[in-house]
């Protein structure tokens, strides 16, 4: 848990010799930008890897966190103030799009001393070793695959994020990550005694280049400076659960995650994702494929595969609705998010806890994401449907935001069943504790509810658009004209946030609540 420790006399100067040193390089990376025209990204990285390898240092010379806490609270608060005025270019930028016009404020050097602040609190008592190899690895491994795919990259990786990402970055950024991995692990064997302990060594190598390649694809995935707080995060995650959760076996976790990378290869081989779905898919797949086990991965791969084939189904007869829609089959990776980020959130959470009800209540956000797909699915594809405005039920075309059908609303209670059915099969003990027929129609109910919940903020919330090249009623923002250019859609109704993927973020929240409230106030467990 976290833990701030009362401060120590005895790491004042260290303390003070630690801010002195970090103000002093931030002072000579603004004259070096200023005075001399180095240049400002090339300094930004230097002084990135600095801090990683600083950071890698900062638990030999403190006995207690406090003052590691404080400095990191100092620079949030510097960085902050910067991101805001962007007088220190040494430390802030704005990042590049694609196209190598500048884009969003970076948060990245905000994110750096937050994540090592909380990773502080939470692994400095149980895990100083963790906290030591995954800041090492995001300050060295991302500062040069971020200079490498800025001087030497040539092939860029298309539809995986905002910020421009190459082959060769990527490829340092593995390269980097895995004899990092490799050091610290062979550096803290003493210190480690859970899964990992006393591992041969063909294993260990083969675990870093797994962590490797999970580091790299947080880094590619992720833009704004986000990748300084997830490719520590995770690293630490990996590492901690593997350290402390007994139920966690090394060889477990590499099988499911081998499995999620099969996976994600063979979804962009059949077009149910892009590149960047497949990434997310990779390390949301390993994530519950590796710590849960059969009894996680079950449910979540009925939901996949039934959802995945059904939405290329029918296809000629959808075809058209396929401007209506905000997105295609073909998933990206806020349509992961969107459809199983909070199934891994309460992966994470139990694996920490160990909580059946949270179990539960994974259970009933896949029965939300599922029913949603179904009703969608089966409501566009049935012949001759007729649909009605939740909140009027006023009739409207079919495929519109907030209707409700009756083969669509049948799919998705019948979507939900498979859902609990599959996790059934797989003679999962809480839901024989609970009685099968009651966990069939709790999980059926969630998945139904949080469908229409869907349906509901589709109705009042969801952004809708007008497409003038087609006059009709859509929820993408821009449409292509005849020429290629894109002509932006008039906003009909609704809030411009709030798009599909938020809509189905908050009925998957919806099933899960549902399901948890439910169990929690039955105290089944």
């Amino acid at each position: 848990m976290l833990n701030l420790q009362a401060p120590l006399s005895q790491d004042l100067p260290a303390f003070f010799m630690t801010l002195s040193l970090l103000l002093s390089v931030i002072i000579l990376g603004e004259l070096l930008i200023q005075r001399f025209s180095v240049s400002a990204f090339v300094v930004r990285k230097v002084i990135h890897l600095g801090m990683g390898m600083l950071t890698f240092f900062v638990p030999a010379y403190f006995q207690s966190n406090f003052y590691p806490v404080l400095a990191a609270l100092f620079f949030l608060l510097l960085n902050g103030l910067n991101v805001f005025s962007g007088r220190l270019r040494s430390l802030h930028s704005e990042t590049l799009q694609p196209d190598g016009g500048k884009g969003m404020n970076s948060y990245g050097s905000m994110l750096f001393p937050l994540v090592f602040l909380l990773l502080s609190l939470f692994l400095w008592d149980s895990g100083k070793w963790i906290l030591q190899t995954a800041m090492l690895v995001m300050g060295v491994s991302d500062s040069l695959a971020a200079l490498a795919g800025s001087t030497a990259g040539r092939r860029h990786i298309e539809h995986l994020t905002e910020s421009p990402k190459t082959l060769e970055g990527s490829a340092t950024m593995f390269m980097v990550s895995f004899l990092l991995l490799l050091v610290c692990l062979a550096f803290f064997s003493a210190d480690i005694t859970g899964s990992l302990a006393a591992r041969p060594l063909w294993l260990i190598v083969l675990f870093a280049l797994f962590l490797a390649l999970v580091a790299t694809a947080v880094e590619a995935l992720l833009s704004y400076g986000f990748d300084n707080f997830f490719i520590p995060a995770s690293i630490a995650y990996v590492l901690y659960v593997l350290e402390m959760n007994h139920a966690v076996r090394l060889e477990h976790f590499m099988i499911g995650g081998l499995l999620a990378l099969l996976l994600a290869v063979f979804s962009v081989k059949v077009k149910f994702l892009n590149n960047s779905g497949a990434v997310a898919t990779f390390l949301l797949g390993t994530t519950i494929f590796g710590i849960g086990g059969l009894t996680w991965t079950v449910p979540l791969l009925t939901f996949y595969l039934l959802s995945s084939v059904l939405s290329k189904l029918g296809k000629k007869r959808k075809a058209k609705f396929d401007l209506v829609f905000e997105k295609g089959s073909q998933r990206d990776a806020g349509q992961v998010y969107a459809n199983g980020g909070i199934a891994w959130i309460l992966m994470i959470v139990f694996s920490l806890t160990g909580d059946p009800a949270v179990f539960f209540a994974y259970m009933g956000t896949l029965a939300a994401v599922q029913a949603d797909t179904w009703a969608t699915e089966i409501g566009t594809m049935w012949p001759n449907p007729k649909a009605w405005l939740i909140t009027s039920f006023k009739e409207v075309p079919v495929g519109t935001s907030g209707g409700i059908s009756v083969p669509g609303t049948s799919g998705a209670f019948l979507g939900s069943l498979f859902i609990c059915a599959s996790a059934l099969l797989m003679n999962v003990g809480w839901l024989h504790a609970f009685g099968a027929g009651q966990s069939m129609l709790l999980i059926g109910v969630s998945g139904l509810v949080a469908s229409l919940v869907d349906s509901f903020f589709g109705a009042t919330v969801q952004a809708q658009y007008f497409d003038p090249i087609r006059e009709k009623v859509t929820e993408r923002t821009h449409s292509v004209a005849p020429d290629g250019s894109l002509v932006e859609n008039r906003l009909l109704k609704g809030v411009p946030f709030v798009n599909n993927d938020l809509v189905n973020t908050l009925c998957a929240i919806s099933g899960s609540a549902l399901a948890y409230v439910v169990i929690e106030t039955l105290r089944i467990f």
